[in-house]
């Protein structure tokens, strides 16, 4: 048993972190408790260099002195308390509940950093999670256990897609499996938190989603918790009871800001554009967290959502998330700009295991080869639209003038569609046929002509 030995004296202190020497028995990422002025604190080894140590206090360091104070550590990593209960609750960035539902009881505690997954016993993803989004359901299908991000940026409705994500994702109707969405949002103003609240609410998708929300005010410390609590819920809803879990996380540059802050503080050396030169792992430490287990019937399919800095898709936040991940979701401000919600381009979005959860047996038949031809379709338009500019539109060829009309109506009746409104995969592969038959059948050269024969309407 260890015995609570109380330290006195604080060396420094450096915005939220404290620094103490003198330290003896303490291991990297222990949970300290901190008492000043009758008020107890929460805080975490973050680095331990021979009997010097630097916590990170999850309350911040106000009123803190360096005689002020008195600090033990617990012997105990951070831990949460967790059962089914946690559906349809409210917590902060370090698992306390904050919607007067009381607290969590357990027989179990479970370490928010998780535990490594052994590559050997991962199950491969099949099968899929419907949005009920076209844009998404039809050509970058999500599959479960899949690592797929959204990059967005500046005034572009991510938000507003998460939320309507989070509403209606769902598992085929046919099936009796569980399903569960764990939503994490890490450093949002609090009127986004108060509409995400709402809205799951108002539509009733609350009692399946468990939230984790830390606001743009809260100490940074705990932005950096927000993101593992959410996953560690997920593994338990996943792992333990068998659970198929949706986790959305928005927004993700919001988490790697204060790393980069916390490493400023630390005084490490900075890599690109300051990040820490452990970006890499620390995001493939969250990301890598979701897939299947043999053996395991639950599966954690992640959508993490970040914002790209002046829309910079070679930022180091999300190139370092395209090398972890499965793909990308990418959002476009000229569709956005041109009122289509949601903006999702999708000739730069790609889903890498799309193929293997399509098709018979999944979705239809059909998917996979209409999917291929909308996508070699509109990718043409983007170059006849090029020419048009140049030569003006009355003057492009009669099939040119075709593909212009394909391209208006894929944007306006297959990518547009209302923030409330649900679309089966049905619907979006049949407006899909819709849309593709404003092409004469010899443009359409990536289906079938028995395809073509049954959907195509001459």
């Amino acid at each position: 048993m260890k015995f609570k030995k109380e330290y006195l004296k604080i060396d420094k202190i450096e915005g939220p972190l404290i620094f103490v020497s003198g330290i003896e028995d303490v291991f990297y990422g222990e949970i300290i408790e901190l008492k000043v002025d009758n008020e107890k604190r929460k805080g975490k080894v973050i680095r331990i260099d021979g009997n010097h140590v630097v916590i990170q206090l999850f309350e911040g360091t106000s009123g803190l002195s360096n005689r002020n104070a008195s600090i033990y550590f617990t012997g105990k990593a951070f831990e949460l308390n967790l059962n089914e209960s946690i559906l349809g609750r409210t917590f902060n960035g370090v698992g306390d509940p904050i919607d007067n539902g009381g607290e969590i009881y357990s027989d179990n505690s479970y370490n928010i950093n998780g535990r490594p997954i052994n590559p050997v016993a991962r199950e491969y993803p099949e099968n899929y999670i419907e949005t009920g989004i076209s844009a998404i359901d039809t050509l970058t299908t999500l599959i479960r256990g899949q690592k797929l991000p959204i990059f967005s940026g500046n005034g572009i409705p991510h938000n507003q897609l998460a939320d309507q994500i989070v509403r209606q994702a769902s598992i085929s109707s046919e099936s009796e499996e569980k399903f569960a969405v764990v939503f994490a949002a890490i450093g949002v103003k609090y009127d986004d938190a108060a509409f995400f609240k709402k809205s799951f609410e108002d539509s009733g998708a609350s009692e399946k989603v468990v939230m984790y929300v830390n606001l743009a005010n809260d100490p940074i410390v705990e932005r950096i918790s927000t993101p593992r609590c959410a996953l560690t819920a997920a593994e338990y809803l996943a792992f333990e009871k068998d659970y198929h879990v949706l986790v959305v996380m928005t927004d993700i540059t919001s988490y790697c800001e204060g790393l980069r802050e916390i490493s400023s503080s630390r005084e490490e050396i900075p890599s690109r554009k300051g990040y820490p030169g452990y970006l890499y792992s620390d995001l493939a430490s969250l990301y890598e967290r979701a897939g299947m287990l043999k053996r395991k019937s639950g599966s954690i399919t992640l959508l993490p959502i970040l914002t790209m800095p002046n829309n910079d898709i070679s930022h180091p936040i999300p190139d370092l998330t395209g090398y972890i991940t499965e793909g990308q979701l990418v959002l476009s401000k000229a569709l956005s700009q041109s009122n289509i919600y949601p903006p999702i381009d999708v000739l730069a979005s790609l889903s890498r295991l799309m193929k293997d959860g399509i098709g018979e047996g999944f979705t239809r038949s059909d998917h996979p080869d209409l999917s291929n031809q909308l996508f070699s379709s509109y990718s043409k338009v983007k170059d006849i639209r090029d020419l048009a500019q140049i030569i003006g539109e009355d003057d492009l060829s009669e099939i040119d003038q075709l593909y212009l009309s394909f391209g208006r109506a894929f944007e306006e009746k297959f990518i547009t569609q209302d923030s409330k409104e649900f679309r089966s995969i049905e619907e979006s592969l049949n407006i899909g046929w819709e849309i593709l038959s404003i092409l004469p059948e010899s443009e359409l050269d990536r289906l079938s002509s028995e395809l073509i024969e049954a959907h195509h309407k001459a």
